[in-house]
C-alpha cells in the first residue's frame, strides 16, 4: 500500500541506522513490526496470573507414548 508521510528526517535516519535498513521503506518496516511485537509482549504479560489452565503433562505424555509404539508397530510392518 502506498501512503505519503511525513516523517523528520532526523527520526526517519535514527531508524535506518538502528535497524541497519538501507531502504526508508525497509526501515519503516522493520520498526513497525518490532513495535507490533512489543506491544504483543506487553499483553501477554498483563495476563500473566489471570488464566487458569489445567494440563495433566503426565496424561499427554503417556498419550504421546502410546501412540509412538504404534507408530513403531506399522513401521515394522512395512519392511
Amino acid at each position: 500500500m502506498r501512503a505519503t508521510l511525513n516523517i523528520p528526517d532526523n527520526l526517519l535516519s535514527d531508524v535506518q541506522k538502528i535497524t541497519g535498513e538501507k531502504s526508508k521503506t525497509n526501515a519503516i518496516i522493520v520498526a513497525m513490526k518490532e513495535f507490533i511485537r512489543q506491544k504483543k509482549i506487553k499483553e501477554l504479560i498483563a495476563l500473566r496470573g489471570k488464566i487458569q489452565i489445567n494440563y495433566d503433562w503426565k496424561k499427554e505424555e503417556e498419550l504421546e507414548m502410546k501412540a509412538q509404539k504404534e507408530r513403531e508397530k506399522l513401521l515394522g510392518r512395512k519392511k
